[in-house]
This record gives C-alpha cells, sequence and structure tokens, in this order.
C-alpha cells in the first residue's frame, strides 16, 4: 500500500500549487480520501475531504473558495487545487485514504508560502 504525493514546494502569497496523491496497493475507487495539514509546533488539521464516489466534498472553513479537492479513480489519483495561498497555510500536507477498519497515509509534502 501506497499513498505519494507530490507538487509542494515554494510560492508567492497569492500563488497557486496543485498536489496529487497517487495510490497504489488497494482499491482506491472503496475509499474515502482526504488531505490533511500539519504546520510546525500545531497538530495535524483536516483541509479537506472526498467521498469514494467523488459526488460529496467537504472543506474547513478557512479553505473554502480557495481550495478545491478532486479525485481519478481511473489514475488512482486524488487533488488539491490551492489558490490564493497565504502564508498561514504553510505546512507538511498529507494524503489519506480511509474506509472501514483501514486507515492509509502518505509521507506528505511540504508547501511553503512566503516571499
Amino acid at each position: 500500500v501506497q499513498l505519494v504525493e507530490s507538487g509542494g514546494g515554494l510560492v508567492q502569497p497569492g500563488g497557486s500549487l496543485r498536489l496529487s496523491c497517487a495510490a497504489s496497493g488497494f482499491t482506491f475507487s472503496s475509499y474515502d480520501t482526504s488531505w490533511y495539514r500539519q504546520a510546525p509546533g500545531k497538530e495535524r488539521e483536516l483541509v479537506a475531504r472526498i467521498r469514494r464516489g467523488g459526488g460529496i466534498t467537504y472543506y474547513e472553513d478557512s479553505m473554502k473558495g480557495r481550495f478545491t479537492i478532486s479525485r481519478d479513480n481511473a489514475k488512482n489519483t486524488v487533488y488539491l487545487q490551492m489558490n490564493n495561498l497565504k502564508p498561514e497555510d504553510t505546512a507538511v500536507y498529507y494524503c489519506n485514504a480511509r474506509r472501514l477498519g483501514y486507515d492509509y497515509w502518505g509521507q506528505g509534502t511540504q508547501v511553503t508560502v512566503a516571499s
């Protein structure tokens, strides 16, 4: 089982990044998937979640209107489009896949928003 995030990096405030998470080793389409983030000295927090069929999404309030989660079950990949990034979005972003009794995490990708 693997979840591999990519797409992080350094971006200026107001900029955009698109994170990807490629899954393998399990039936991706049967799992709800989420993005979490953890900033230095803070607890890991939920960013957004998308149900296994892709039709239902959830966002934390501070991300609404700026972030968009999507998935492509044919490619076993979940995405996070992040627009209008702010310095407070700086964190390690983690991909998660979950279903009853199973919970998988990626290794994380660093996003740094700074001028």
